[in-house]
């Protein structure tokens, strides 16, 4: 299990229109799990960063220590496991 903390947390990468970031925020959320969100529309240089990580310029990006996932429904699963909830 890893050791996600206020000095470790996870980072996801959103827009505020993509009902995936929200079904991931929701669920950290619920667990309790903390995380730092970066609005891709906001700043740009967040979305450089998530093309930077993945190649791609899709959201949501999550960042989970050095695990990279892009898309949160399709990882649930993963995500869950790595995280042990």
């Amino acid at each position: 299990m890893l050791k996600i903390d206020s000095k470790t947390p996870i980072k996801i990468y959103t827009i505020p229109t993509c009902s995936d970031c929200r079904f991931a925020k929701r669920y950290f959320n619920e667990h309790q799990i903390p995380y730092i969100e970066f609005n891709c529309e906001e700043d740009v240089n967040y979305a450089k960063e998530v093309l930077e990580l993945t190649g791609k310029q899709i959201v949501p990006t999550i960042v989970i220590q050095d695990k990279v996932f892009v898309g949160f429904s399709e990882n649930l699963n993963e995500i869950s496991n790595l995280l042990q909830t």
